[in-house]
C-alpha cells in the first residue's frame, strides 16, 4: 500500500453533503422549552449585563441565543418588576425588543452573587438529556461508505486496491482504526482523507450544555467548521416567526474532524473545570461525538499507551464514556467516536496483543513500490509546477534507491520536488526532474544516520 505523504497533491475530495440524520433542534416558543430555570436563565441575563452594560432586548436575543418574544420579554419583564433592570431607551415601532436596557445597583450585586457561582456569560446551554438525544439521533452508524464513494474520495490518493478494501470497513465500523507502519508514507494523510470525507456530513451540536446548575462549553470555534449554511438572522426582530425557526443554541457544523498529538494526556479527556471562571470546557472526545478523533503520533504522548489504551477500553465497547465533574458526580455521555490511533512506533513496543485485539481495525500503511513511487513522483511534480522526466525518475531509483540500499517513502517525491524547485530558482534554469537536479536535491535534502 502507498500513499501520497502529508499535504502532498490535491486535498481529497469530499462526498456530496446530506441532511443531519433526522434531528433538526424544535424551536422555542416558552421559557418552559429551554429545559432551563426561569431564575437560572435571569441569573445569565443579568451576567451578560454586567459585562455588556447597555443593550437592547433584540441584542440580548443575539447573545443568548434565545427568542425575544416568548421568552426573553418574560424573562426581562421579571427582572424589571424587582428592579434589576431598567428602560434606559427606547425605539418607536419596534415593540419592546428595541428598548435598551441597563442594570441596576440592585441587579449588579445579584449579578456579583451569580458570578461567584460561575462565570459563564455566553449562549443558553442545552440540558444535556436533550444533546444525548441529538447525539444518538445523528449517530455515525446512521453513515455507511461504499467502495464507491471510498474511491471517489481518496481519488487524489495513490492506493492499493487491498486498502481501499480494509479502509472502508474500518470506517463503517465506527469505532477504532489502528493505522501503523514507517514515517513519511501518509498514516496522517490516510486519516484526514477519511475526516474529510466524514466532515461533508453535517451534524448540530449546541453551544454548551447544562448539568445541575453547572455549564460544560462544547462548542469550540478551532475545532468545529460551521457549514456556512447558518440563518444569521437575529431572533426577535419580526422578520421570521419562532414557529419557524429552529432552537437558536445549536449551530450546524460538519461532522468533527479533531487532532490531537504529543499533548494528550489523561485529564484531558475528562472535564476540565477552570477554577477561576467556574464552568467546564468538554474534552476531545466529547468535541469529536459524529465525527473523528486522531490520536497522531500516537506512543509520544506523555502518558504510556498502556494507560491511554486503558481509558479508551469501556467508551470503545460500550459507545458510553463516564466524565467526573468537580462535585464527584459522575455523568454519561455518548461516545459515537471513530478513533483513529496512528504511530510510526512498531506496535509490539507500544502495548501486548490483548490491547491489539481491542482495537477493531489494524491497517499498515506500508513502503510504495517503484510504480507508486513514480506515479506520486509525477503527480507531486504536476502539481509544483516541475517538469515531469520518467528517465531522471528511473535514474534516482536505480541510483540512489537500489544501490544505495535506501527505502522507499510516500513523502520524498514532495520533499525532493521542493528541493528541485529551490535550487532551479537559485541557477536560473527550469525546474525539472533531470539526474543533474535530481542529484543536488538528494545531496541537499538526506542525511545519512550512520
Amino acid at each position: 500500500m502507498a500513499v501520497l505523504g502529508r499535504s502532498s497533491v490535491n486535498t481529497p475530495r469530499q462526498a456530496p453533503a446530506t441532511p443531519a440524520g433526522n434531528f433538526s433542534p424544535a424551536p422555542i416558543m416558552s421559557v418552559e422549552d429551554t429545559g432551563l430555570s426561569a431564575l437560572w436563565l435571569q441569573d445569565l441575563v443579568l451576567k451578560i449585563y454586567y459585562f455588556q452594560g447597555y443593550m437592547s432586548g433584540f441584542k440580548l436575543a443575539e447573545e443568548i441565543a434565545l427568542p425575544f418574544t416568548g421568552v426573553l420579554d418574560q424573562i426581562l419583564e421579571a427582572l424589571k418588576r424587582e428592579k434589576s433592570l431598567e428602560v434606559r431607551s427606547s425605539q418607536m415601532g419596534l415593540g419592546e425588543g428595541a428598548y435598551v436596557y441597563a442594570i441596576t445597583g440592585a441587579g449588579t450585586d445579584r449579578a456579583r452573587e451569580a458570578l461567584d457561582r460561575s462565570q459563564y456569560a455566553g449562549p443558553a446551554p442545552v440540558p444535556l438529556a436533550k444533546y444525548i438525544e441529538s447525539i444518538h439521533k445523528q449517530s455515525r452508524s446512521h453513515m455507511q461508505v461504499t467502495p464507491r464513494i471510498m474511491h471517489q474520495v481518496l481519488s487524489a490518493m495513490v492506493l492499493s486496491e487491498q486498502a481501499y478494501q480494509r479502509l472502508g470497513p474500518a470506517v463503517n465500523s465506527g469505532t477504532s482504526i489502528f493505522l501503523y507502519g514507517p514515517p513519511g508514507n501518509g498514516k496522517t494523510t490516510v486519516a484526514r482523507a477519511v475526516g474529510n470525507m466524514v466532515q461533508s456530513q453535517p451534524m448540530y451540536i449546541p453551544y454548551s450544555l447544562y448539568v445541575d446548575g453547572q455549564v460544560i462549553k462544547l462548542y469550540d470555534s478551532v475545532n468545529h467548521q460551521l457549514t456556512g449554511e447558518e440563518d444569521t438572522t437575529p431572533w426577535g426582530t419580526g422578520t421570521l416567526r419562532a414557529a419557524n425557526r429552529r432552537d437558536p443554541r445549536w449551530v450546524q457544523i460538519n461532522r468533527p474532524f479533531i487532532v490531537t498529538g504529543g499533548e494528550l494526556t489523561l485529564a484531558g479527556l475528562d472535564l476540565v473545570f477552570d477554577d477561576t471562571l467556574k464552568y467546564y470546557e468538554a474534552p476531545f472526545q466529547v468535541k469529536a461525538n459524529g465525527g473523528i478523533l486522531l490520536i497522531d503520533d500516537f506512543g509520544r504522548q506523555q502518558v504510556r499507551p498502556r494507560d491511554l489504551l486503558n481509558r479508551w477500553i469501556v467508551p470503545l465497547e460500550n459507545r458510553i464514556d463516564y466524565m467526573t465533574m468537580h462535585t464527584g458526580r459522575k455523568i454519561e455521555v455518548p461516545f459515537d467516536v471513530l478513533v483513529v490511533f496512528s504511530t510510526n512506533l512498531p506496535p509490539r513496543d507500544l502495548v501486548d496483543e490483548a490491547f491489539l485485539r481491542r482495537l477493531r481495525h489494524k491497517i499498515e500503511i506500508v513502503d510504495p513500490t517503484f510504480d507508486e513511487f513514480k506515479e506520486i513522483f509525477k503527480r507531486v511534480a504536476e502539481q509544483k509546477g516541475v517538469k515531469y522526466n520518467d528517465a531522471g525518475v528511473n535514474y534516482l531509483l536505480q541510483d540512489f534507491y537500489i544501490k544505495g540500499n535506501h527505502k522507499l517513502r510516500a513523502n520524498h517525491p514532495r520533499d525532493l520536488c521542493d528541493q528541485i524547485v529551490d535550487i532551479s530558482h537559485y541557477l536560473g534554469k527550469e525546474a525539472e526532474t533531470t539526474p543533474e537536479l535530481i542529484d543536488r536535491a538528494v545531496q541537499s535534502y538526506f542525511v545519512e544516520l550512520g
